[in-house]
């Protein structure tokens, strides 16, 4: 059933439709004007005409909105009605030279391209979007390739189109816009596709297409066809550039002239970008020269597409609003002597109104809008916009009598299919008739006095007075899809958590650990010849002029030094010394001790008696599936671990980690439901009134139609509500409650706790960590963050707690685009203005309490159209939860504040940031904070700032840079790591920032107390068996190969860890993947990687060869052993003395490496047979021993 269908309940909506039918075949069409329809309503009605033109006419509609922040959830309820439905965002342009994200070109791209080709059938935007100048038709048609199988193409002219269209050339594509070229393969990212492309040459043709995981850079898809998209919006041609450049020289002769030394610096470095041919990142500035074409959205549509303006006044105002802006701001630009005075980014008013008169403008107004000397059609309707009835259902069953008493066909529209059956059985206890509506149900077969409920999506209800139709919804203001991703979207595919200590990559000068020599500084790779044969080696620098030399396919046994942190003086450990030995045996002795607590801590927490949590798997896919979207590969991993640690006996204590917006409340919510449903009670710890009210909301929406009470307890509440919520909490009553430290005051009881879920668990104190201990003590605990401590990261890596990862980057939304650099007001000003411009909210981070007034009073100057508020830590709590309420309502535009902002709540409409001092913030700080801003579909910017001229500490750089590259979705838990490297991990249990971790690094600490706890339970850890291949061939990788060295190391390690024939297949399917058909050196490398894991597990310490046979040493000689030797190998002799080598023949071999595997394969299972045969004959021997006389 199509929702928007019963709009055609009102006769007048078919008029209106043919109407614009009819002026689209007239010579000179005129407006049409739809006055009356709102929300819900008018929403239909939008649908159903696009549809019947698309059908009908094929043609596309463009809907003009006043607001792009609308967009998001039109495109939503049109794309759920079938149609190819797409936002065209409004570029913000960048005129000066910092560095900027290119997904809003991307995405804009892809819409032109699908207006080209015919598969667009709505297009949503602004009319400032839609007058902005674009790259030509024609352009946007040559730029854009198609690449198919079996095509001829030049590979290197192909990587030169590749850079003419913006991509940049990288060794490894790991992000749109890139692309890399290893010989005959070619990887290449564009934003409009999920995944990036391989194409394989053979000579010119192309063999073979398929798309590849960023993440794991293996092939997931063969394709056929693939069309390829610039890069860049703005492309510089050797015409433009011409343009640009005497455009430039002309602005450079009037800065000198005028003595302008910034204007001259600013033109300076632009001429020599151009002239060198880098990059001119203010190229948006010079878009006028670029493309003087003046193409916009119109010229790009097929001609007279249809317009749906929605809102006239509204529609011609924002596009006042923007005018507006862009002149304040060409304005400011000329001013400086960075532009000529008239320098347009737009179509103007003129070419406006012609596009409009050579088009067919709808008209859509609540109210009489617009004025027109000649109309084509003008429609009225009655039309009355219903009120949500979620949490409403008193008010339902009550306007649901009235409507009945008229006769009304009425249609009621839930979020979910469970709170559908719900409310039919809610209404027909109250003698309602309702009943599920019929897939085949429409406005026309509907019976009057009937109720049919259904789900879907609906942006609001509404009535239509004339006909007795009337569509009710339960939905939450602002509609089922507002900025929502629909089931079954599709969504970026990002590889599931990775090894975690592989974040931490090497490169060379990095300090390194051996366990055997110490720390060392990392140097790179060295090739070196020994008797002829080439192998690379691991060169690491040790003190005074030793260097250690380990083969490069032994890398494992090395790891990155983390320790005290980077601040901390590191002196490297002196090759054949004792003192590595002494530090260690401190280290040792000292993880000895701690291993006696964390073994008392295990048996304490094993003997503690949990609660063993039952599935309710009916209960729990229908509360599932209620879920509006699909859970992402590392949700759902989360969700089973967490699940299969409730159903354990012992009390669960687990740490989930997911970036902001990845999903960590779902997930909780998922587990609340287990404890439930099982007759439990959940509780949601946070650090933030605020917090609490956002968990609250968001957890009655999601036990919506299940018998769940939720409460919240912090000062939203009133003594006397506070009062009730704790006596039902003590009865039982309250199933979840949500609340601030209010939970841990003295007072408060359960009567059946089950679960604590604690959220931002970093923001607690010592205080209130051990009230937390006496109320978890016996139940799970789920503790929720972005950015753990490095204490408790360090105890989740190490196993203390458990761990779960969300890694993977959530569908609609973009990575913020930061910008580290020094302070500067214009800018700032311009990034302020910009998100102003576009509707937006600006956070402005100023640390200092003593002057934040002032600096308020600073920007209102600026900005003296802006709604401007300050707030601080030392303001009374009351007034500071006063301004975040009013900017929660969008009630500030600008607010300038201190740290505060670091825990709160979701700002969709905050999506600029800017921070002063920004190197005095830790780094995890600073990842917290700029989470505030990104949480919608828009693009968000944050600014980092320091003072002009100052210096920055090694430690701070390090900070601002990592904040730079960790950008992209997911960053929280690698910045922990980071962190971690920069603070130090300190001791595991305790706040020291110093000690043994910082004598002997991270990982073997870690390594030693995991040694001494099983010491400690009388366990023995097993110590892997050393073997040493020597076969005297060549076995490396080639950098005629894999040229870039951290590549190198890569599959370096990942050889190392090759333990069967299929691990080794694996790795050579990788490696053609990524870089074709490897060498002969490349694919030794993996054999004798086999044959030495094969000899490690069959305790052969060496494996060697003379001119005829493989020499292998066995640790022991058996007969058993020789037996089984003898039966498996041709021509096989026994060794004379025990500590002799076997031979085994080597006859008519081509590859001696593979032979040695395929023959330590052979041996292995003699090896396995020899000792079952051994263990068969002890146990008979015991049982002829035991048997009686």
């Amino acid at each position: 059933m199509r929702l928007t269908q019963w709009i055609f309940a009102d006769p007048e909506v078919g008029q209106a439709l043919d109407c614009v039918r009819e002026q689209r075949a007239a010579a000179a069409p005129l407006p049409v004007l739809v006055n009356g329809l709102s929300g819900g309503a008018a929403d239909a009605f939008l649908t159903e005409a696009a549809l019947a033109l698309r059908e009908k006419e094929g043609t596309p509609s463009l809907f003009l909105l006043p607001d792009a922040a609308a967009a998001g959830g039109l495109v939503s309820l049109l794309s759920a009605a079938g149609l190819r439905a797409y936002a065209f965002p409004e570029r913000d342009l960048v005129f000066h030279a910092y560095s900027a994200s290119h997904d809003t070109e991307r995405e804009r791209l892809f819409v032109m391209h699908a207006c080209l080709s015919g598969a667009a059938d709505v297009i949503v935007t602004t009319p400032a979007a839609a007058l902005g100048f674009l790259p030509p038709r024609e352009q946007i048609r040559q730029a854009s390739v198609t690449l198919s199988v079996g095509e001829t193409v030049d590979p290197d002219d192909l990587a030169r189109r590749l850079s003419a269209l913006g991509y940049a050339r990288c060794d490894l594509v790991e992000a749109p816009g890139q692309f890399a070229r290893r010989g005959g393969i070619l990887d290449l990212f564009c934003q409009a596709a999920e995944s990036p492309l391989r194409l394989e040459f053979f000579g010119d043709e192309i063999d073979r297409l398929c798309a590849f995981d960023p993440v794991s850079q293996r092939v997931t898809e063969n394709l056929e066809r693939y069309t390829l998209l610039p890069a860049h919006e703005v492309l510089l041609t050797e015409g433009a550039k011409t343009r640009v450049a005497r455009e430039i020289r002309r602005l450079l002769a009037a800065a000198r002239e005028s003595g302008n030394t910034d204007a001259e610096e600013e033109l300076s470095g632009e001429l020599d970008a151009l002239e060198s041919d880098r990059e001119l990142l203010s190229r948006d500035r010079f878009l006028p020269w670029i493309y003087p074409e003046k193409t916009t959205l119109f010229d790009v549509l097929p001609p007279k597409t249809p317009v749906f303006i929605l809102g006239t006044n509204e529609v011609a105002e924002s596009l006042s609003r923007a005018r507006d802006t862009r002149a304040s701001q060409v304005a400011t630009l000329v001013s400086a002597g960075l532009l000529p005075a008239g320098t347009a980014y737009e179509a103007d008013d003129r070419t406006y109104q012609g596009h409009l008169a050579a088009t067919v403008p709808l008209h859509l107004n609540s109210f009489t809008g617009g004025s027109f000397q000649k109309e084509g059609g003008l429609f009225g309707f009655r039309c009355r916009r219903l009120p949500t009835y979620a949490d409403a259902p008193a008010a339902l069953a009550e306007d649901l009598r009235g409507f009945l008493s008229q006769y009304y066909r009425l249609l009621l529209v839930t979020e979910t299919a469970a709170e559908a059956n719900s409310l039919v059985s809610y209404l027909t206890e109250l003698s309602i008739q309702a009943v599920p509506a019929p897939d085949a149900l429409t406005f026309a077969n509907a019976v009057p006095g009937v109720v049919y409920v259904t789900s879907g999506v609906l942006s609001s209800g509404y009535e239509l007075p004339a006909p007795r139709v009337a569509i009710l919804s339960t939905l939450r203001a602002g509609g089922a899809t507002e900025g929502r991703r629909l089931i079954g979207a599709k969504k970026k595919r990002f590889a599931p958590g990775r090894t975690i200590l592989s974040y931490a990559e090497l490169s060379p000068g990095d300090l390194v650990v051996h366990e055997k020599y110490g720390i060392g500084r990392f140097l790179g790779i060295e090739r070196l010849v020994q008797d002829g044969v080439r192998r690379d080696f691991i060169t690491i620098q040790y003190a005074g002029t030793d260097k250690l030399f380990i083969p490069a396919d032994r890398i494992e046994s090395v790891t990155k030094y983390i320790g005290g942190g980077e601040g901390a003086h590191v002196a490297l450990s002196k090759m054949g010394g004792t003192a590595w030995n002494k530090t260690k045996s401190r280290a040792k002795a000292a993880a000895g001790d701690m291993a006696k607590e964390l073994v008392a801590l295990y048996a304490a927490r094993a003997r503690r008696p949990g609660i063993a949590f039952p599935p309710e798997e009916k209960m729990e896919t229908e509360f599932y599936g209620n879920f509006a979207y699909d859970l992402t590969d590392c949700q759902a991993n989360a969700v089973s671990d967490i699940l299969a640690d409730m159903e354990k006996p012992v009390p669960m204590e687990r740490l989930l980690c997911g970036d902001v917006g990845f999903g960590k409340t779902e997930v909780a919510l998922r587990a609340a439901f287990r404890a439930i449903a099982d007759g439990y009670q959940v509780a949601i710890l946070v650090p933030t009134t605020i917090l609490a009210l956002q968990h609250y909301e968001t957890a009655l929406t999601r036990f919506r139609g299940f018998a769940v009470r939720v409460d919240m307890l912090s000062r939203f509440r009133t003594a006397k509500q506070q009062a009730v919520i704790r006596r039902r909490l003590a009865r039982g009553e309250t199933d979840l409650v949500v609340g601030t430290h209010s939970l841990l005051a003295d007072g408060i009881t359960f009567k059946k706790l089950g679960l604590l879920i604690v959220d931002e668990e970093q923001r607690f104190g010592v205080g209130q960590k051990e009230k937390l201990k006496k109320l978890a003590e016996d139940v799970d605990v789920l503790t929720l963050t972005a950015t753990p401590i490095p204490r408790t990261l360090s105890m989740a890596i190490s196993g203390i707690r458990d761990l779960s990862v969300l890694d993977e980057a959530p569908g609609d939304r973009r990575p913020v685009e930061t910008y580290v650099m020094e302070y500067r007001e214009e800018p700032i000003h311009t990034a302020i203005a910009r998100e102003l411009a576009r509707g937006g909210q600006v956070l402005y981070l100023y640390n200092r309490t003593e002057n934040i007034d002032l600096v308020a009073g600073r920007i209102l100057a600026a900005h003296p159209g802006a709604r401007v508020a300050y707030a601080h830590g030392q303001m009374e709590k009351e007034d500071i939860e006063g301004i975040w309420q009013m900017l929660v309502r969008g009630e500030v535009d600008i607010l300038v504040c201190t740290t505060i902002i670091e825990t709160g709540v979701d700002l969709p409409n905050a999506n600029t940031l800017i921070i002063e001092d920004a190197d005095r913030l830790g780094l995890a700080q600073l990842h917290q904070i700029r989470g505030r801003i990104g949480r919608s579909s828009r693009q968000a910017y944050a600014y980092l700032t320091y003072r002009r001229g100052k210096a920055l500490s090694e430690e701070s750089r390090k900070r601002l840079e990592a904040l730079r590259e960790y950008t992209e979705f997911g960053a929280g838990f690698r910045i922990a790591l980071r962190d971690m490297e920069i603070r130090g991990a300190g001791d595991l249990l305790g706040a020291s920032q110093h000690g043994h971790i910082e004598s002997v690094g991270y990982d073997l600490y870690v390594r030693l107390l995991e040694e001494a706890i099983l010491d400690e339970r009388g366990e023995t850890k097993a110590v892997p068996f050393e073997s040493k291949v020597d076969l005297k061939v060549d076995a490396y990788l080639p950098e005629t190969y894999i040229a870039a060295s951290r590549h190198r190391m890569e599959f370096y390690k990942k050889i190392s860890l090759i333990e069967t024939e299929d691990d080794r297949r694996d790795v050579l399917d990788e490696l053609c993947d990524r870089f074709g058909d490897p060498p002969r050196p490349a694919v030794d490398l993996t054999y004798i990687a086999l044959a030495r894991a094969t000899a490690a597990r069959c305790r052969v310490s060496s494996v060697t060869r003379d001119a005829r046979n493989l020499l292998v040493t066995p640790e022991r000689v058996s007969p058993e052993l020789l037996a089984e030797l003898f039966h498996r190998f041709d021509g096989f002799r026994a060794p004379r003395t025990a500590a002799a080598a076997i031979s085994l023949p080597l006859t008519n071999v081509k590859n001696v490496a593979a032979a040695a595997a395929e023959m330590m394969t052979t041996y292995a299972d003699a090896y396995d047979a020899a000792t079952k045969a051994k263990e068969e004959l002890t146990v008979a021997r015991q049982d002829a021993q035991n048997k009686p006389e």
